[in-house]
Order: C-alpha cells, then sequence, then structure tokens
C-alpha cells in the first residue's frame, strides 16, 4: 500500500459516527482455543489484533471502544507498551463486548452473575504478569473493581471478622481426642485413592485455592486417621507419609491465615507422622512447616538449626542422593537461609544460599519433588527474600529482575515474588512500584492478599505513607484485600 493511502475501513472508520459504532466479533470466535489462551495470559496486544481480524476494528474504533489514546493502542499492538490496570481491562472487555466465559477467563468478574452459579470449578489464570500499566495514573472504577473483588474474593477467608467455618472445621480435626473409634472398623478408602486426595490438596496449596483446600482437609485427615489406624504392613507406612504430608498442607493453610496456635499443632502431627513412616526424606520434608512455624513466632536461632540439622540429616541417610532427597536437602538449605537473615546473620545467609544453589546444579533444573518447588530458580527467588529481610532493598529488585516469570511453575511461589517485590519497593521508598507490585500479585492469586496478614500490614504501611490519587488507589485495594482500619 502507497504511503498516505488508507483502506475503506479505515476511512469508514473515520466517517463521524462510525468509530463509535460497537465492535461486533462472532460468538465463535471467543471459542477458539488460541483465543482462550490469549485471555488467559492477558495478552492485551494480541487480543486487540484479535479485534482487527474477527471484528474489523480499526486503530480508531479501538481507540474510541476502549478509552485508550489511538497513540497507545499503536504501541500496545506494536509491543512497545503492555497494559495491567484492572480499569484497563475492564474498558477493553466492555468495547470488546466480551462474553462472560471469556471475561472470566481474563480475570473478570461476569456481567450475569448466573454464570457463577453452576458449581463449575474456578477458572484458572495462569501466563505472565505484565509490566507496568501504561495508564496507571488512570482513574479507577471503584464501584467496578469492587464488584469484581467481592465475587473473586467471596469464598475466600474472612481475616477481618475472624476465622471462617473453614479454619474451624481443620480447629476440630486437629484437636480432636476421642481416641480410637467404637464399632466396627470404617470402610477404608484405597492408598491410590488417599494419595490422590493429598496430592490435590498440595497443588490446590501452590495454586494459592487456600480456601478451597482449607474445605477438603478436615475429611481427608480424618480418613487417614483411619488408615493409619487400620492399616498394615506398607499400607500403613505409606498412609504414614501421606498422613504427614497432610498435616504440611494444613499447617501451612494456618500459617498463611495468621492461626499460629493450630499450625503449631499441625506441623507437629505431621512431623509425628513422618516418623512413623521411616523415610527420612518425609521427615525432612515434614521438618520444613515446623521451621516456618518458628520463624512465625520469631525463633530464628532454632528454626536456622532445626532446617540445617535436618538438611544434614537427609543428606546422610542416603549413600547416593534422588532427586527426592536432593530437593528436601535444598528446600530445608533455603528455609535455614530465611531463618538466618531474619536473626541478621549475613555470613550463614550467603552460606545456606551458596549451598543451596550447588543443590540445585545438582538437581539439574526446576522441579516439584516431594512439593518443593526447588531448583535454580527458587534459589534465587530466596535470593530476593531473604535480601528483603536484611534490608537490602536494591539488591531484592536486582535480584527480582533476573527472575524467569516462565521458569516459576508453581503460583504460589510466583506471588510471593511480587509480594517480596512489594516489600523492596517499599523500604526503598518507592511506594508507587510497592503498589503496582501488589497489583500484579492480585491479579494472579487474590486469596494471597486476603489471606496473609503480613500483606495487610504491608498495605496499611503504603496506605499511610501515599498522598494524592496513589493513596485513593490503594485504599481501593486495601478495601479488595479486606485490610481492616
Amino acid at each position: 500500500m502507497a504511503k498516505g493511502e488508507t483502506t475503506k475501513r479505515d476511512r469508514e472508520a473515520l466517517m463521524p459516527g462510525r468509530a463509535l459504532d460497537p465492535i461486533g466479533i462472532p460468538a465463535w470466535a471467543w471459542d477458539r482455543e488460541e483465543t482462550r489462551r490469549l485471555l488467559i495470559a492477558r495478552d492485551v496486544s494480541g487480543l486487540l489484533s484479535f479485534a482487527q481480524r474477527y471484528g474489523g476494528a480499526s486503530q480508531t474504533r479501538l481507540a474510541a471502544a476502549t478509552g485508550i489514546a489511538q497513540g497507545r493502542v499503536s504501541e500496545i499492538l506494536n509491543g512497545r507498551k503492555s497494559v495491567t490496570a484492572f480499569e484497563v481491562f475492564e474498558r477493553i472487555a466492555d468495547g470488546l463486548d466480551m462474553p462472560d466465559q471469556s471475561r472470566m477467563l481474563f480475570g473478570l468478574a461476569p456481567k450475569n452473575l448466573a454464570v457463577l452459579t453452576g458449581g463449575g470449578s474456578p477458572i484458572a489464570r495462569s501466563g505472565l504478569v505484565p509490566p507496568p500499566s501504561v495508564e496507571v495514573g488512570a482513574r479507577e472504577d471503584s464501584v467496578r473493581r469492587r464488584e469484581f473483588v467481592g465475587l473473586a474474593g467471596a469464598a475466600v477467608f474472612q481475616v477481618a471478622t475472624g476465622p471462617g467455618p473453614e479454619l474451624d472445621a481443620i480447629a476440630t480435626a486437629l484437636t480432636r481426642y476421642g481416641g480410637v473409634r467404637t464399632g466396627p472398623p470404617p470402610q477404608l478408602p484405597s492408598v491410590a485413592s488417599l494419595a490422590k486426595a493429598v496430592s490435590a490438596a498440595k497443588s490446590g496449596y501452590q495454586a494459592c485455592h487456600y480456601a478451597e483446600v482449607a474445605r477438603r482437609i478436615p475429611s481427608l485427615l480424618e480418613r487417614l486417621s483411619d488408615a493409619t489406624r487400620h492399616l498394615e504392613g506398607e499400607d500403613r507406612r505409606k498412609a504414614h507419609v501421606l498422613q504427614a504430608e497432610a498435616y504440611h498442607v494444613a499447617a501451612s493453610v494456618l500459617l498463611k491465615s495468621g492461626d499460629k496456635g493450630l499450625a503449631w499443632i499441625a506441623a507437629d502431627r505431621s512431623i509425628q507422622a513422618a516418623e512413623r513412616s521411616e523415610n527420612p526424606t518425609t521427615i525432612g520434608a515434614s521438618s520444613r512447616v515446623l521451621t516456618r512455624a518458628l520463624m512465625r513466632d520469631r525463633h530464628y536461632g532454632a528454626a536456622t538449626e532445626l532446617a540445617t540439622s535436618m538438611a544434614e540429616r537427609v543428606d546422610s541417610a542416603t549413600d547416593r542422593a534422588t532427586p527426592d532427597s536432593l530437593s528436601v536437602y535444598g528446600a530445608l538449605l533455603l528455609s535455614g537461609a530465611v531463618a538466618a537473615a531474619r536473626r541478621g546473620n549475613r555470613g550463614q545467609t550467603t552460606s545456606l544460599l551458596d549451598e543451596a544453589e550447588t543443590a540445585g546444579g545438582r538437581l539439574g533444573g526446576d522441579h516439584n519433588h516431594q512439593w518443593t518447588a526447588f531448583g535454580p530458580t527458587n534459589v534465587l527467588l530466596h535470593r530476593v527474600s531473604t535480601a528483603v529481610e536484611l534490608g537490602d532493598a536494591g539488591s531484592a529488585i536486582d535480584y527480582a529482575r533476573q527472575v524467569r516469570l516462565n521458569d516459576v511453575d508453581v503460583m504460589e511461589r510466583k506471588v510471593t515474588l511480587f509480594v517480596d517485590a512489594a516489600r523492596a519497593y517499599s523500604q526503598w521508598g518507592k511506594v508507587d512500584r510497592a503498589y503496582e507490585a501488589l497489583v500484579s500479585a492480585e491479579h494472579l492469586a487474590s486469596e494471597e492478599l486476603r489471606t496473609r496478614p503480613a500483606v495487610h500490614e504491608l498495605i496499611s504501611h503504603l496506605e499511610a505513607r501515599a498522598s494524592g490519587h496513589l493513596k485513593y488507589n490503594i485504599t481501593d485495594l486495601a478495601e479488595r484485600a479486606g485490610v481492616t482500619r
């Protein structure tokens, strides 16, 4: 096409009124697998190109429909700008007349709330988190955003009003001291079915589906208790391994929600079950959650000692390292490094991180053996965390920039990276960047913000330091996260 020449479609878009016409995209186009991938990844550039291809939309019509300046539309299409702000996502969805199923894939609330009452599983969101929004300064529609969070967080722990029924059920399961039940033995599930249920709980936790995991844990603990009482031989040993893992999950959920007392009980039960399994790797894996419980109560010296001694135990218990034992060994070293950092011991922190990095190299890559998510990338993530604990905000951000998000398969670890980045920016006095990092974490898993008291404290701290429009945005974030005033 010659310079200055326009297509018929572009000329029509420039005619009075035509730029404001709705962009008509056929329903079948939204159902294409390629489109679903664009929505899940929140690939705005790809979605705008999709609208051009299937809706005949020019850049002028896209700008009019989404409220994004035409120059910015061009930059987004060419990959020079990205978008992450909720309000801009909403405008794009509305401007393209996105169907409700597509809106949910895109991480937004449906317009028709009946879509959410079908009893299906929440639609998973994955993919990379884009860099800060091109519209950071734009005023956000708080009504729309509160509607989104009200839907997304409806099943999450209500931290502001005390523990919900999920945590009460876990408490009942952990404090049931009635002894062996009378009557005939219960109908026992197979070890294979128990293993499947425990695996689902572990993967649910790593995906940040804390409320759903909390609902499932009490009955799972009861079934495992029956299994360990009535099974014999190798099946009983396997049941003890699964029991240790299930208590580990329970303790992890409780630590996330700030319930330290019950977390201690669950962590101790995990260790006891692991010891009965006589499996050194399982014992080491359960020690990780006990280390976290110690850190939560500020027993950093004891936590470091436990993590390092258990790492040595795992290492010495096997003549030849396996992927499982090497992963647990490395993960324990990382736990010890965090505890040492919180104690302010830089030398020990560096030593443990370096040894963990060596273990990651021996493992040969990033894996999730024994649910550790251990590997070179996880070591780098812990360099971010420990730098924050030591108050080295600049180093923490430098390490964070080295992380390739594609290499972080576990959502819980990915979200923690953004929370750690927010903590580092807060230490650095960059309140706006801290807010952006927390919004990125919210995009990935809103439960992480609603569940963790430590994140609530960070949000409150940022809100107190902010002013003007930034304070408005952080206040809005605080409301969505359920932060109490």
